[in-house]
């Protein structure tokens, strides 16, 4: 993608770091498992140093939101409405089922009753994952899914423990 910085931030996520895509807008996209290099752009620096700071600190449980600006250009239609509500509606600690979402974006019809399942594919295609918290929408009947198969699921018990949705097992990694 041109015209991206790309930045690595170390976590202490299952599968390790994340990377985080930042435009002259904002924050365009993030990525976990599997990460690539930084790779940021001259004049991004201070940026840069911003994301690291702001995504370590909510890794190490002291930051419970983020004050970055988001890039929304790699969502549209139906998509940018659903995330958007969730970013806007469902903060730190809380989590709502794919058809609550459904229903509090507004976009969907009452009787709807496939509104769940599109839900859970947005969430799926979120390139925010972590900004957008995909990981606080859970099915009706449990956790869910998430992207990445069972490294995604594993990202999201982790990140739903941080947040004290879920009580910590004994090899839990995170924040004391």
């Amino acid at each position: 993608m041109a015209g991206v910085s790309w930045i690595r931030v170390e976590a202490p996520l299952p599968g390790g770091a994340v990377r985080v895509g930042v435009t002259a807008r904002g924050v365009v996209a993030t990525e976990f498992g599997l990460v690539g290099e930084s790779s940021v752009l001259a004049g991004d620096e201070e940026k840069a140093e911003r994301v690291r700071a702001e995504v370590g600190a909510y890794f190490a449980g002291a930051r419970r939101d983020f004050g970055l600006p988001l890039d929304w250009s790699r969502t549209e239609g139906l998509q940018r409405t659903v995330l958007q509500t969730l970013h806007r509606e469902v903060g730190y600690g809380r989590t709502v089922t794919y058809g609550e979402l459904a229903r509090l974006s507004g976009a969907f019809l009452p009787d709807d009753f496939e509104a769940p399942r599109t839900v859970g594919q947005i969430m799926g295609s979120n390139p925010l994952f972590l900004l957008v918290p995909c990981h606080r929408v859970v099915a009706s009947d449990g956790l869910g899914g998430f992207g990445g198969g069972e490294l995604g699921l594993a990202v999201k018990r982790w990140l739903l423990t941080l947040e004290g949705v879920l009580a910590p097992t004994l090899d839990w990694n995170g924040p004391g």
